[in-house]
């Protein structure tokens, strides 16, 4: 089968970041389903991996965390999918990812694939969406029925993936959004997803949220970097919450969020299936909801470009877009050449 993959974690710019291999087909058992991809969206944490050591893999690594396809095979033990059957997921960061025409993956972290989105634009959900729910729903204890309904949600890193989903999911459960973007753009962007309001990041970021109404916010969501953390913990109401899926490693003073009995929660979508959680399925049963909701219209699709076909060059084209910041919901690939 063919896959893009490389040997070695290497600039972007580097004739040998990725590869174009020749791989064999792996077979399905226990509760894997064998995907024949269709379409992959790149994200940061692909560049992330990617650039990640300074060792040599030897067979060469194959990435990508996010795929839509056709179920081509499953395990004996499978009980949620049949052959045939068209279906979007993240996958597992700990597997071979889905830079290859077939994938193996385990069926409780896959959803149905909304029927009325091509491959394509299906492949631009997965990773974000479920990120994105776990931070407001899981994380935040916020009700996504609306029993939240009128409090307010400062989305940080809007017109990226993670939050073009993020918009939506929250105006769906009723929040007042205030998105944070920098460029004309990004701005017009968040905006058609339904913001109420957008600040610019790479500004005063608390006045303007002041300015329009909010000395503080209920719930705060650092879907880019832990830059604003200072910001942040200004702005977050007493005993509201902040979420993040950013690093680790940051400066992060705690005495004012102590002091307003604020609380802090990492997003990690990998989590579950890294690990085996015994809630695994929820992953699927939220995929399932994000399909029925994009179905019915509530929700639509974050793709914003698509490249094709599937090769060496082209995941080099969208990890660059990725890395320099220029990329406004998700880039994705189609099509195998």
């Amino acid at each position: 089968m063919k896959a893009v993959g490389f040997k070695r974690y290497l600039p972007i710019d580097d004739p040998e970041s990725f590869l174009d291999l020749e791989l064999p087909k792996p077979a399905a058992s226990g509760r894997d389903i064998l995907v024949a991809v269709e379409a992959i969206a790149v994200n940061p944490v692909d560049t992330k991996v990617r650039r990640s050591k300074d060792t040599e893999e030897n067979p060469a690594r194959v990435i990508g965390y996010d795929a839509a396809g056709i179920v081509e095979a499953v395990g004996d033990e499978v009980s949620l999918f049949k052959a045939g059957d068209e279906v979007f997921y993240a996958g597992d960061l700990t597997r071979s990812g889905s830079n290859s025409e077939f994938q193996l993956v385990d069926e409780r972290i896959v959803g149905r694939k909304p029927a009325s989105l091509s491959f394509a634009s299906a492949a631009a959900l997965p990773l974000t969406s479920i990120t994105a729910y776990e931070a407001f729903f899981d994380r935040l204890g916020i009700d996504p029925h609306g029993a939240n309904s009128g409090e307010s949600v400062l989305i940080i890193g809007a017109g990226g993936g993670v939050g073009s989903i993020g918009i939506q999911l929250a105006k769906k459960a009723g929040l007042v959004v205030i998105a944070t973007a920098s460029r004309p753009e990004s701005a017009a962007w968040v905006r058609e997803l339904g913001a109420d309001h957008v600040v610019n990041h790479k500004e005063a970021m608390a006045e303007q949220v002041r300015a329009v109404g909010f000395p503080f916010v209920d719930h705060i969501a650092i879907f880019n970097d832990m830059s604003h953390w200072n910001t942040c913990v200004d702005l977050i109401k007493p005993q509201g919450g902040i979420v993040t899926i950013d690093n680790t490693d940051s400066d992060m003073p705690m005495d004012v969020m102590k002091t307003k009995c604020a609380s802090l929660h990492w997003e990690f979508m990998f989590a579950r299936s890294m690990f085996t959680t015994p809630d695994m399925i929820e992953q699927h049963n939220l995929l399932n909801y994000v399909s029925e909701q994009i179905d019915n219209g509530t929700l639509r699709t974050t793709v914003s470009e698509t490249i094709s076909p599937i090769n060496a060059t082209n995941l080099k084209k969208a990890h660059s877009l990725i890395e320099r910041g220029d990329a406004i919901g998700k880039v994705v690939l189609s099509d195998w050449s």
